[in-house]
């Protein structure tokens, strides 16, 4: 990864409860910038809450000038009606993004767990234990609704993707394999007798 300082917005969308993140980057260094949520429980109607979601998007992305929008999938569950609503508040923040011009990553809920715990069952408690060891909050600076730390873990789940890209090395037989990684293999020569 190039030393570039950059800013990670992290959205966990919700028609209830939004969370948010943003996590400061350079090279293989993140720290918290800011965290919280957007409460959208007094809001009845739906579209209302949409436009709650885009324009609180909207200014998070004016105010801390983020390089990328890292956003929470929809989980695939048993009620079509919740997947729908998630759907469309996912849509409002990646609307909003994009009409910043921003490039967008999008990580399932179990991709995130896993990239931060090891588990991708892990708990939202165990989530936030993690992002607050790994980015070094004091206690006393976590939120109490576990939804910020859901967007933040977004955005640190993207950090990790950019510091571990996948690359595939190309061999063209065993003995090409041991000539390019000769630290690797041991014993590789025969002893004569």
């Amino acid at each position: 990864m190039i030393n570039k300082e950059r800013i990670i917005l992290g959205i966990d969308p919700g028609t209830t409860v939004t969370g948010y993140g943003l996590l400061r980057v350079n090279g293989n260094n993140a720290e918290m910038i800011a965290l919280g949520v957007l409460e959208l429980k007094k809001y009845i109607d739906h579209f209302h809450k949409l436009q709650k979601i885009f324009n609180r998007t909207l200014s998070l992305i004016d105010e801390f000038h983020p390089d990328i929008l890292s956003i929470e999938a929809p989980f695939y569950g048993k009620n079509i009606q919740s997947m729908l609503k998630l759907g469309r508040a996912q849509g409002a923040a990646i609307s909003a993004a994009l009409y910043r011009d921003l490039p967008i990553y999008e990580y399932a809920p179990l991709k995130i767990k896993m990239s931060i715990t090891g588990n991708g069952r892990a708990s939202k408690e165990q989530v936030a234990d993690m992002l607050r060891r790994f980015l070094k909050i004091p206690q006393e600076k976590m939120p109490k609704q576990l939804d910020a730390t859901d967007g933040l873990a977004a955005a640190y789940c993207h950090f990790l993707q950019m510091n571990t890209p996948f690359q595939e090395a190309e061999y063209k037989s065993w003995k090409d394999y041991i000539n390019k990684n000769k630290d690797k293999v041991k014993g590789t020569q025969r002893k004569k007798s």
